[in-house]
């Protein structure tokens, strides 16, 4: 065989050799692609999944309705695509709900005690938080004409006083807040919940009633605000928790780190609750 067609012979094999590595790199590139593909497919996926959306129905005591309001916009804003619904009431009503079978997400109570009605039943996952806590404050009508300037000016003969029933955290702890003064009083009468009591001064068929001060704070210059010591003995812890049957759980676990978030708090904070 002469040396030139050995020549050719040899450069036709090294031509064959580099043509299978370049295919065998391109099955493999193709192959890495493909992978690359679907793993970004697959966390897209993940993270469609992750993605919150649909209702959640939070249950939560009249006083926090302004910041929990300002709360719930911010986390529609956070999560495109969700909806808060609130209920407000008084908190041993919103738990007797609950209880009944009331479909809700979220309870967020005034007291410990009430939260107690839903834990009672089994209806709570994990042990509730407490997020804040209230302190009770005496509103007046503006200008204060009866010169009320402690708890025990409240029981003065003729002056229209209103609390929040005993069974409702507010009205509870009005009562502790009396017998740490012993004082007595007999209302004109006991509201269901803490928004009610301070409705009557609004609209002046009550001179005074004891309330939170955050309620006072929301009032503005609707009624006038008038701080007793008494009240130091009577401070509410407000727990909140996930309920056992929610029908949208992830968003409503969302929506309780919100509320305990440094944001959620400082919301909280401009709105007159103390720290837990």
């Amino acid at each position: 065989m002469t040396r030139s067609v050995r020549r050719t012979r040899r450069m036709l094999q090294l031509a064959g050799a580099g043509a299978a590595a370049l295919m065998a790199l391109s099955a493999c590139s193709s192959s890495s692609g493909s992978a690359k593909s679907k793993d970004t497919s697959a966390s897209s996926g993940s993270s469609a999944s992750a993605k919150l959306s649909g209702s959640v129905t939070v249950f939560a005591a009249a006083s926090l309705k302004e910041s929990f309001t300002t709360l719930g916009k911010e986390f529609e804003k956070q999560h495109p695509g969700t909806h808060v619904n609130f209920n407000f009431g008084g908190s041993d009503t919103l738990a007797a709900s609950i209880t009944g079978g009331a479909p809700a997400d979220v309870f967020a109570a005034a007291s410990p005690k009430t939260m107690k009605i839903v834990t009672a039943k089994n209806d709570a996952v994990g042990t509730p938080a407490t997020f804040v806590r209230n302190q009770l404050e005496i509103a007046t009508v503006p200008g204060n004409p009866h010169k009320v300037a402690s708890l025990k000016d409240l029981t003065k003969s003729g002056l229209k006083v209103v609390l929040c029933d005993k069974t409702v955290p507010c009205g509870a702890a009005a009562q502790k807040a009396l017998d740490a003064g012993h004082l007595k009083l007999t209302p004109v009468s006991y509201e269901q919940d803490v928004k009610g009591a301070l409705n009557k001064v609004e609209l002046k068929e009550a001179d005074a009633a004891v309330v939170y001060k955050t309620d006072v704070h929301a009032a503005g210059d609707k009624v006038e605000g008038v701080e007793f010591p008494e009240s130091a003995k009577a401070v509410n812890d407000y727990p909140i928790t996930l309920l056992k049957n929610a029908p949208n759980a992830e968003a409503a676990k969302a929506f309780i780190a919100l509320v305990q978030s440094t944001e959620g708090q400082k919301v909280l904070s401009q709105a007159g609750f103390l720290k837990p």
